[in-house]
């Protein structure tokens, strides 16, 4: 059997590979300048309020409430990214932004922007941020081959980081000649020209969603797929155990220039610069070291080198050692995120890929947001350096724990759709809101077998509960000894269908199959819906 490993999903693309596709090529230049936008409103943003009282709570709730509204509404935005078009979502969305940009230009500008105030347009900016980034992250494996996933998934970690290298950098020049005012405009127009491109963007066989779940229903449906999906709940565990004590250096960075270093806003720009640096050379050497290291192996390495570099901004006071620091730090942070988010992208299927990634974003920001406020609150009661180290001690752990919970290896899964239950033959046709439906499926196993069965039905039942069953369970018929009977609720008939209509893989097929070998004939299947409402055996005898 020819494995994925042998496939071309695995040979290491280019680092710019996507790049040569025009469409990518241009939505990802147009993003990358709402990236350097967005860097320089945080920096401009966190300067406001560096000579408040309690300053350093509140530079650290800039974070917070730039990354809590990913926390909370990401799924719901990656229903709607799954449920509607992508490209209307994400013009709609980029102009609101917009709007949002200009809000804070006026008031700085008018001198109208107490820090409440700041807070709130920022979690407002943070909403808009939390609708994009589902959309744009479903969008991606439409634009390039999967052979260049990963490739693109780390040029998203470079557009990010060349911004964070020259966002801070411009931010600063302007805050010490002209003031806060320009910054948040530059972002403005930033955000225009990332609508103007997605605007520009004509896509030439749109994605079509014929009937679109309900709202409720399809939350409760991508809900359902990370519950029962091991290898998503595996990678989140991963994202979590490197994000919240990796916060720490990015949410009291500015503290450090400031306080310990003696930096201005030019100089906590270079020191954020030197991160950016580090992450660009990570992203373009990733596919090169990948084909040396295993994913592990990357990932014990990255925790190691951000232990390192904790350790170092949080005790070290001489300028160049701190960039020094920062710069494997910068490595180590993309090539972490990067892996994770490709492997999210390689393995959701794409009838829910959106909903995935948006529990992925759930927990990358939620980590950063909870995390920002801890280390903030930490170095408000017991110091900065206090907080880096405890911050590298927890990056130590959760590295070490990669041990314990490994990457995936995704090399041989088949997440093609795979539609090959056999067409429905029924009375009737149910209504699609017709609800829950008890599906019984009825097999039949020599007892020498039985045991191998069970082992298989194991993973057919990982099928079900990812594809729409809200229970499952296999019973045995007291009368004999070689019958099994398969029982699981689905919500709805709609639900169903779905179900035979492309939710599952390839390898929910194989695991199926390996099931059916074991057994003797065709299995029996029944489908159960809810019997229409009619007069009670009451009523029958009093109409009598």
């Amino acid at each position: 059997m020819v494995t994925a490993a042998a496939g071309p999903a695995d040979r290491p693309a280019s680092a710019w590979a996507p790049l040569r596709t025009a469409v990518y090529r241009n939505l990802w230049l147009a993003l990358l300048a709402a990236n350097i936008g967005t860097w320089m409103q945080t920096v401009g943003a966190q300067w406001l309020l560096i000579n408040h009282s309690n300053a350093s709570t509140l530079v650290a709730l800039v974070q917070t409430a730039g990354l809590l509204p990913v926390l909370l509404l990401a799924l719901p935005a990656g229903v709607l990214a799954d449920s509607f078009d992508r490209r209307h979502l994400l013009i709609a969305v980029q102009l609101f932004l917009v709007a949002v940009a200009v809000a804070l230009t006026l008031l700085t500008l008018t001198d109208r922007m107490p820090p409440a105030l700041l807070l709130t347009l920022t979690f407002a900016f943070g909403v808009g941020q939390a609708l994009t980034l589902p959309a744009w992250a479903a969008v991606i494996p439409e634009l390039v081959p999967q052979e260049q996933l990963r490739s693109a998934s780390a040029l998203g970690s470079i557009s990010v980081n060349v911004a964070r290298a020259v966002g801070p950098a411009v931010a600063g020049v302007l805050i010490a000649r002209t003031g806060v005012a320009p910054v948040f405009g530059i972002n403005a127009v930033a955000f225009g020209i990332f609508a103007y491109a997605l605007w520009r963007w004509r896509p030439g066989n749109a994605r079509a969603v014929e009937v679109p779940e309900r709202f409720a229903a399809a939350l409760r449906a991508g809900s359902r797929y990370v519950r029962h999906s091991p290898t998503v709940r595996r990678l989140l565990r991963r994202a979590l155990v490197f994000v919240v004590p990796a916060s720490a250096l990015w949410a009291l960075l500015p503290l450090v220039a400031s306080r310990r270093l003696g930096l201005g806003s030019g100089g906590y720009g270079v020191l954020l610069a030197a991160l950016g640096v580090g992450a660009i050379a990570g992203g373009v050497l990733l596919a090169v070291i990948r084909t040396r290291l295993s994913a592990n192996q990357l990932l014990l390495i990255a925790g190691a080198l951000f232990t390192v570099a904790l350790t170092v901004v949080g005790t070290v006071r001489a300028v160049p050692l701190v960039l020094l620091a920062l710069l494997p730090a910068g490595m180590a942070w993309v090539t972490v995120l990067a892996n994770v988010n490709a492997e999210m992208q390689l393995f959701l299927p794409s009838w829910v890929r959106a909903r995935g990634l948006a529990v992925y974003q759930v927990c990358f920001a939620g980590g950063q947001a909870v995390g920002a406020l801890l280390w903030g609150v930490v170095a408000e009661m017991a110091g900065l350096a206090l907080a880096y180290l405890s911050a590298a001690a927890l990056m130590l752990v959760g590295t070490l724990t990669s041990r314990i919970w490994p990457l995936p290896d995704l090399r041989s899964v088949n997440r093609e759709p795979a539609v090959y239950w056999p067409q429905l033959h029924l009375a009737r046709e149910p209504d699609p809101g017709v609800g829950p439906v008890l599906v019984t499926v009825e097999y039949t196993v020599r007892p020498e077998r039985a045991r191998q069965f069970l082992v298989a039905m194991d993973l057919v039942r990982g099928a079900r509960q990812r594809t729409g069953a809200m229970r499952w369970g296999l019973f045995r018929p007291a009368e004999t000894v070689d019958r099994f009977v398969e029982v699981y609720l689905v919500p709805s008939w709609d639900e169903h269908l779905r179900q035979h209509g492309g939710r599952l893989t390839g390898e929910d097929r194989a695991a199926e199959q390996r099931a059916r070998e074991l057994t003797e004939g065709a299995p029996e299947v029944r489908h159960l819906v809810p019997a229409a409402a009619g007069p009670t055996l009451s009523d029958d005898r009093e109409a009598l």
